[in-house]
């Protein structure tokens, strides 16, 4: 089962100050690899940018590579940061399935490997697993979406890559609020696996099959905005109602425009920065002190309600 980490969570978000006060001079601590998904999107580059400045604040060299999705170039960075001599790898793996492989090579090797953000499908392997709680941030932007869009309409659904349950999870989580409402019809779905430029064709695709939709609800910002997009260049956008997934800057200022109904924020400022908190007092006492392997932070939903509490990228400030 999962953990909590609302406390974490809490406590973090009570912030009045930047999120770090400055990051101290790297000493002989040793290295920490970091690996993220694709440093383009800026949902990965805050989760590469925290955990970095973290190990560095901690007095760690730290780098970050980014795997784009391909298990093979993961694999590789992983190597590197074997032969590099690592004291330990923070990974947003690219595969919950194939990625285990280039988990266990780097437990083989005697680097303790800390996953954030996606899960890997195999328990034991990593000290650590910190993730959104997806289902938890699913049904809050579905109830929202409805609150928005009303019990009656027509609509499209954009999901995430298929090799990341994090897809499944939401969309099983939209469904699960959504199936509620009869008169709710979901007439097109389709997968644009996180991307802006794929969320933008495949809204054109569907625009075409059902050009009088009423809503479009999206596994995350990025697809939501490439949506957003299509929906403007059709003249649409002011019929649709769009909603959104992660707390992305450009997802905050589409709220703010008035272009995307809301966004479900997900902490990865504040799990990227514990993850490695985790990593250094393993490193330095060989425990984590956690309860359980896998720990959820609860998302938070951002309306042009509480849009002005939104303090730093992914972070939103108790009032």
């Amino acid at each position: 089962m999962f953990k909590t980490g609302k406390r974490l969570l809490i406590a973090a978000l009570a912030v009045s100050a930047p999120l770090f006060a400055g990051a101290v001079s790297a000493q002989d601590q040793g290295l920490i690899s970091i690996i993220v998904n694709d440093n383009s999107n800026p949902y990965w580059f805050t989760e590469g940018k925290v955990a970095r400045e973290t190990a560095e604040e901690l007095g760690y060299e730290a780098n970050v590579s980014s795997h784009k999705g391909d298990t093979n170039a993961e694999s590789r960075q992983i190597d590197t940061a074997i032969t590099n001599q690592a004291k330990a790898i923070i990974l947003d793996p690219a595969n919950a399935d194939g990625s285990i492989g280039a988990v266990r090579k780097a437990v083989d090797a005697g680097i303790p490997v800390f996953i954030v953000n996606a899960e890997i499908n195999q328990q034991g392997l990593a000290e650590a697993q910190l993730v959104s709680n997806n289902a938890q941030g699913a049904a809050l932007g579905a109830q929202q979406w409805v609150q928005e869009i009303g019990d009656e309409a027509t609509y499209v659904e954009l999901e995430g890559a298929p090799s990341d349950n994090n897809a499944a999870t939401r969309s099983n989580g939209y469904q699960t609020v959504l199936n509620q409402y009869p008169t709710l019809e979901r007439v097109g779905s389709d997968v644009a696996n996180w991307d802006r430029t794929q969320g933008y064709n495949k809204m054109q695709s569907m625009l075409q099959a059902n050009p009088d939709i009423d809503g479009v609800i999206s596994g995350n910002d990025e697809m939501a905005l490439g949506a957003i997009a299509a929906l403007k260049e059709a003249g649409k956008l002011d019929e649709v109602v769009v909603g959104g997934f992660d707390g992305s800057p450009d997802a905050i200022d589409a709220v703010k425009a008035g272009e995307m109904a809301y966004t479900v924020l997900q902490p990865v400022a504040i799990f990227s920065e514990q993850a490695v908190r985790l990593a250094d007092q393993f490193i330095r006492t060989g425990e984590t002190g956690l309860d359980g392997e896998k720990q959820l932070f609860d998302c938070l939903l951002v309306t042009a309600d509480n849009v002005d509490r939104y303090t730093a990228p992914f972070v939103l400030a108790q009032q």
